[in-house]
């Protein structure tokens, strides 16, 4: 079985191959192509990949090119991991916003759809390749942000293109860890959009301990999201957010937290990675030794800023091991070995949030076989929830309008119709600045 994956010579693409490692299942991946537009980085890459190979028996080839419809033709699956723009497009996006005072960050609000106007239209070119050059290929995205720029591609594609994050998993085993649960065996009530969803119940046995969880003040301040929100606004929900919903209900100290810091997140990784793949320039460096120093450095300073503004403290030990390749791997083989499984993955509504539309990609759990993922109708949305999820949603659709039409104002509307926004005239700005900073924007007119 043969794995393509676009922006093959990104930072995280080891993790995936890593995954694929471990599979010793029948019917597992072969061959993995690597597709990048910068040829240096696909060599760094494929360095590391071979050291991971390094005396494991029958493990799957690698091969790396870069042209796009090369890469495309003959997969079975699709990893779509690319970043349009590079890592200075998002030091960019997080800079201009700040200088307005609004939130920079490469998923949430202003930079997110700068982020969004700049992928979504090549997101679609590479859905139509797809679509003709391997019409049999499942497309698995993982390229932020998520649930739009699966919710662009899925109009060429259908439900063969299927989103996937690491957030709402990684939120799962932190709740079923602290209420001592298996979450292997644990229903995850989650609902939302990605980056904005809420876990409303985790069920064990037929029974949700969730009640359990928030009205014990010690559990909720023993993980990641009980200190990052505090005990009594999670009570005052009913209900534990994802992380990134601290972008919203703590905004005033996240933002001044961003601006505070020496660099903004995307400069940090620009900079971080740079001085990686500069290093893997010497062919004698040890690459893997090199990847998982730089890897480990990354992943204990992920969100640092809202955990200061929340007094958090570090990330936990057990935190720190990723688990979007997991995820994906866990998606392959329930569609290729029809492995049925639950995931939480952005997939088409299709009924399954009243509050949407059925073509409105949303982040819930799925059932997953060979014929693909199935979302699993859940109840209403909370009045807080549904109001914010709309809210965002109509954004999205607004991204996607302004990339289809090319129209500048649309792409405005969008931005000042983003929660996180607080002027029509700062959205005017916005698009202003990010036109000039990114050539890639021109095309709005």
């Amino acid at each position: 079985m043969r794995l393509t994956i676009l922006g093959g010579g990104g930072f995280r693409v080891p993790l995936v191959y890593g995954a694929l490692l471990a599979d010793r299942g029948a019917g597992r991946v072969t061959e993995v192509v690597l597709h990048d537009l910068d040829a240096g980085r696909l060599s760094a890459i494929t360095r590391v990949l071979a050291e991971q190979a390094a005396g494991v028996p029958n493990a799957p080839a690698v091969r790396a090119v870069t042209d796009l419809d090369e890469a495309l033709r003959g997969a079975d699956f699709v990893f779509s991991a690319i970043r349009v723009g590079g890592l200075e497009g998002r030091a960019a996006d997080e800079r201009v916003a700040l200088a307005q005072d609004v939130l920079g960050q490469e998923t949430v609000g202003a930079g997110g759809i700068a982020y969004g106007l700049r992928t979504v239209p090549v997101a679609v070119d590479i859905a139509r390749r797809v679509a003709r050059l391997a019409p049999g290929a499942w497309v698995i995205n993982f390229t932020n942000p998520a649930g739009l720029v699966t919710e662009a591609m899925s109009r060429h594609l259908g439900d063969r293109v299927i989103g996937i994050c690491d957030s709402p998993v990684g939120l799962g085993r932190r709740i079923a860890r602290v209420l001592g649960a298996d979450p292997r065996e644990a229903w995850i009530d989650y609902v939302g959009l990605n980056h904005l969803g809420w876990v409303r119940g985790l069920r064990v046995g037929g029974r949700d301990e969730l009640p359990r969880l928030l009205a014990d003040p010690a559990l909720l301040g023993s993980f990641e999201e009980g200190r990052l929100f505090g005990a009594e606004w999670l009570r005052t929900l009913g209900a534990i957010p994802n992380e990134y919903l601290h972008y919203y209900y703590f905004n005033r100290e996240a933002v001044d937290a961003y601006q505070r810091a020496g660099q903004t997140r995307g400069a940090f990784l620009r900079d971080q990675q740079a001085r990686f793949y500069e290093e893997l320039g010497d062919p004698q460096a040890p690459a893997l030794d090199a990847w998982n120093r730089t890897r480990a450095e990354r992943e204990a300073t992920y969100m640092a800023e809202n955990r200061e503004a929340a007094g958090a403290g570090e990330r936990e030990e057990d935190d720190l091991s990723g688990g979007y390749e997991k995820v994906a791997l866990a998606l392959m083989r329930a569609v290729a070995r029809d492995e049925r499984t639950t995931l939480i993955l952005n997939v088409r509504n299709r009924g399954t949030l009243p509050e949407l539309d059925s073509d409105a990609v949303v982040e819930v759990p799925c059932l997953v076989d060979a014929n693909g993922a199935h979302p699993v109708s859940t109840g209403p949305l909370p009045g807080h929830a549904a109001g914010l999820v709309r809210s965002v949603k109509a954004v999205e659709r607004e991204v996607l309008a302004a990339a289809a039409s090319g129209s500048r104002a649309v792409a405005v509307k969008a931005f000042a119709l983003h929660p996180l926004v607080d002027s029509v005239n700062v959205a005017r700005r916005l698009v202003e600045e990010y036109m000039r900073v990114h050539p890639g924007l021109s095309y709005l007119g």
